[in-house]
């Protein structure tokens, strides 16, 4: 199983991407992918990610007018450990708090992706900007790739 994680506030206009990726992933009918839009990161969500191979967080991030969209490998290593005394949930955490929830709780990690998408305008509002509708759709392809590359990596 895969898992999809798109989180943000919906309300604060380019930070929704995260969900707006997520729920257009759900209408791709994707085998074996399961998508989540949330608000943001819960303890909870460990669980989801105990029964998947690989996850793929995805959030917005602060961009400059020229910026695209950022792909980053996400593990637990010991740089993490070091660096994070308590783990950090909600919307200013990453992935890699609940990787390390999910590896102390179910004693494994899936793979794992976070995809950020460009964002400029996190004011009240339901509308994103130009730079983040863009990013929203470059964010659907290379999800698109790196699951098929991971599936390519699995079977082969």
């Amino acid at each position: 199983m895969i898992v999809i994680i798109g989180y943000g506030n919906t309300l604060r206009s380019d930070d929704a991407a995260g969900q707006i990726v997520a729920r257009e992933v759900e209408k791709k009918n994707w085998e074996n992918v399961r998508s989540l839009a949330v608000h943001q990161l819960t303890p909870e969500l460990a669980a989801d990610l105990s029964s998947s191979e690989l996850v793929i967080f995805v959030d917005a991030y602060v961009a400059k007018e020229n910026e695209g969209v950022q792909v980053r490998k996400l593990s637990i290593t010991d740089e993490f450990l070091i660096n994070e005394s308590t783990a950090s949930f909600g919307h200013t955490g990453d992935g890699r708090s609940l990787l390390l929830l999910c590896q102390a709780i179910y004693n494994r990690t899936p793979d794992a992706y976070w995809v950020l998408v460009p964002a400029v305008n996190f004011q009240f509002g339901e509308q994103l900007s130009p730079i983040a509708e863009r990013g929203v759709v470059k964010a659907l392809e290379i999800i698109e790739k790196l699951i098929n590359n991971w599936r390519a990596t699995v079977v082969s």
